[in-house]
């Protein structure tokens, strides 16, 4: 009689007993669960598997569908895995280059010596269509590294070759679709016949992959225009293109040849170079009053801000900062969430009146007495200072509803000028893997509430997906307004953010739910090499959140 392990479902809260050897995908089968839209994935003891994984010992199993977000990833790629195999079925040789989360899809980059066409496009649809309604399965195979390296080096796929010499793992493991072979670095589905709703179509001179809404996946996600942000990814990969590093692995090869410092003064270089370019464009608009800048958590708006400012005065101009926080209602008058607390994060939780009024007031050439918000009473006093606008004086507000046109409805258009700022993580883990730029937010506030808010990794990942919901609400419908965009992402942050982030996830206990993005975060990070922070200017924005800047906050 074959030995048999226990199973704990989150999902229904019922124990099964099981042959050892079993797979997550048996296991669900045998719980009966009915679920219809996955599973796509799993929690085996808070760690997301795929459905490949065998059994061997008792665990606790929650079973994930594609309206998780851990679920959407592995759809995602799977879906990426069958639009390669698609590629290079119709087009041997070609490249083709997973390079930023666009447009509510993802723009991938297609070199086949000639111009993409739209009939190209069309055969790449079909054919992906065939091989998922040929179902196939994706079959996940460890291995030592070094025979996975020759694999890959054979295959022409160096980017891959590079990321897992620069790793440093003893075993590794791909990924086989039929005779197509890959690495992802996270789950993939069972086959290809799940893969159901997506759509690929021609994208500027690439392709731009359609994914299923998470809120209802049997309809496509709902495109959204975003040609600055894609202008933004673009330059940044042409850059990368120029100095030939644009993977993690290119980055690992670098920094262990003992080029760190030029890396950091090249990264940081490039960033004052767009900042005094915003500036100097601010300068050719005489009859600018308010700058306004917005961006999502963690984007480092606070830093570009005072950088910003000194460029402003070497240009003549006197900026003044102006916080937004200082509008806010009376607690007593603050708008509440679905649950019954205080919304915060809502436009309606600021005074716009009064607001408008006094940018108003300003602009006519009045004197204002400026409020105060006093957080521990829960409302707003004036401060007793008094200020008029002086000449070349302009005002720099800086927040997460800056780019709101109704924060801004009693304020002329000529008297603005709109900056985007967010973290859009440009290197790639090769060229199939892209680095979400959620991801890098995510560990920049890790690190700074640790520091500076004296909330652990647990308190600010649980938090993690309420701050996204806001973001989705408040700031990307508004981040296509803006007259300017900037990149705050830097290229080598994530090796640095690695030293500070990796002991705070590993507190995370193994029986909280928080403990699976912990550990992915945990994984990924392992990928870089890790660089110190003694060679990063106190000016840097990176600064703001690993600490050691020379601004105050």
């Amino acid at each position: 009689m074959s030995q048999e392990i226990r199973i704990r479902c989150k999902n229904n809260k019922k124990s099964i007993q099981l042959p050892i050897g079993s797979t997550l995908w048996d296991a669900y089968h045998a719980l009966n669960l009915q679920m219809p839209y996955g599973p796509v994935s799993a929690k085996v003891n808070n760690k997301v598997e795929g459905l490949h994984y065998r059994f061997y010992n008792n665990k606790d199993v929650e079973f994930l569908d594609i309206t998780s977000s851990s679920g959407m990833r592995t759809y995602t790629r799977s879906l990426l895995f069958v639009l390669v195999k698609a590629v290079n079925d119709l087009f041997p040789g070609c490249k083709l280059r997973i390079e930023a989360p666009i447009a509510k899809g993802y723009y991938c980059s297609l070199r086949i010596g000639r111009p993409v066409e739209e009939n190209d496009v069309t055969a790449i649809w079909r054919r992906m269509r065939e091989i998922v309604d040929a179902d196939m399965p994706f079959h996940r195979i460890q291995c030592p590294t070094e025979e996975a390296i020759e694999m890959f080096r054979r295959q022409g796929m160096l980017s891959k070759v590079s990321l897992l010499e620069s790793h440093g793992a003893l075993y590794t493991h791909y990924y086989l679709l039929d005779k197509t072979v890959d690495y992802f670095y996270g789950s993939l589905l069972t086959s290809t016949g799940s893969l159901r709703v997506f759509d690929v179509m021609k994208y500027y001179d690439g392709l731009l992959l359609r994914i299923p809404s998470r809120k209802n996946p049997e309809q496509l996600e709902e495109m959204v225009h975003q040609e600055k942000m894609f202008e933004i990814f673009r330059e940044h990969h042409r850059w990368q293109e120029i100095i030939g590093l644009s993977t993690v692995g290119d980055f690992n090869k670098v920094c262990l040849k003992g080029h760190t410092t030029e890396l950091i003064n090249v990264a940081e270089a490039l960033q004052e170079k767009k900042i005094v370019r915003i500036a100097d464009e601010i300068l050719l608009h005489r009859n600018l009053k308010l700058i306004l800048i917005a961006g999502p958590s963690s984007s480092g708006k606070t830093t570009f801000s005072k950088r910003l400012s000194i460029q402003l005065m070497a240009n003549g101009m006197k900026p003044y900062p102006i916080s937004l926080d200082d509008y806010f209602l009376n607690r007593e008058q603050t708008p509440r969430d679905e649950n019954g607390d205080y919304d915060f994060e809502s436009l309606y939780a600021l005074d716009l009146p009064f607001f408008n009024s006094q940018m108003q007031a300003l602009s006519a050439g009045e004197e204002v007495e400026l409020p105060r918000f006093n957080f521990q009473t829960g409302t707003r006093e004036m401060s007793g200072k008094k200020l008029r606008m002086e000449d070349n004086m302009i005002l720099i507000l800086e927040g997460i509803h800056a780019l709101n046109p109704e924060l801004t409805s009693g304020i002329a258009h000529n008297r603005m000028y709109r900056i985007y700022v967010s973290a859009m993580t440009t290197i790639l883990l090769d060229t199939h893997n892209y680095i979400p730029t959620t991801d890098n937010r995510l560990l920049r506030r890790i690190i700074r509430d640790y520091k500076y808010r004296n909330c652990s990794a647990l308190e600010t990942i649980r938090r993690w997906p309420s701050v996204r919901r806001g973001e989705d609400k408040w700031i990307f419908p508004y981040q296509e307004q803006a007259d300017a965009m900037f990149n705050s992402a830097l290229l080598f942050e994530l090796a640095v953010i690695r030293n500070q982030a990796l002991p705070l996830l590993e507190q995370v206990p193994e029986n909280m739910p928080e403990y699976s993005e912990a550990y992915r975060l945990r994984k990924f990070l392992r990928y870089f090499i890790p660089m110190d922070d003694n060679k990063i200017p106190p000016t840097s924005l990176l600064r703001e959140f690993v600490g050691g800047s020379s601004f105050h906050y």
